[in-house]
């Protein structure tokens, strides 16, 4: 199986595209402790603004990424959002808590990260709406 036959690509869109979808629905269902509440926590200027911006952005980007439409051009604000992310939770938790503890807590963030500069590389595939 070769890459390019959109097999592969499709299951990077869904893991990628999900996980950002899910993420950016839970900061409005749970805005106590994954959105408004957890901007204020972790330091994040304006979060009545940052965290709704985020989870529109993650919400909106992620879909595109499942549906494979503007795949290249979704997966840089998920690219920026992502950082942003590992700098305001994981570089403090590096500082207190060392690099295994850390690299534990960001497996997910490091998948998202290949994942997103997968689909920025590659593209949607065969199976996308970018494709037709």
């Amino acid at each position: 199986m070769k890459i390019s036959d959109g097999s592969v690509t499709i299951i990077i869109r869904l893991m990628v595209g999900m996980v950002f979808l899910t993420e950016g629905i839970q900061k409005f269902l749970f805005p106590a402790v994954l959105g408004v509440g957890r901007f204020t926590t972790i330091g994040i200027p304006w979060p009545e603004f940052s965290a709704p911006f985020v989870g529109v952005v993650e919400i909106g980007c992620g879909a595109m990424l499942i549906l494979g439409l503007y795949s290249r051009l979704a997966s840089i604000p998920l690219l920026i959002d992502i950082l942003v992310a590992i700098y305001t939770t994981k570089y403090p938790l590096l500082m207190k808590h060392g690099f295994w503890n850390t690299m534990h807590e960001a497996r997910v963030d490091f998948c998202m990260i290949c994942g997103l500069i997968f689909l920025l590389i590659i593209g949607a595939g065969r199976f996308s709406i970018d494709n037709r």
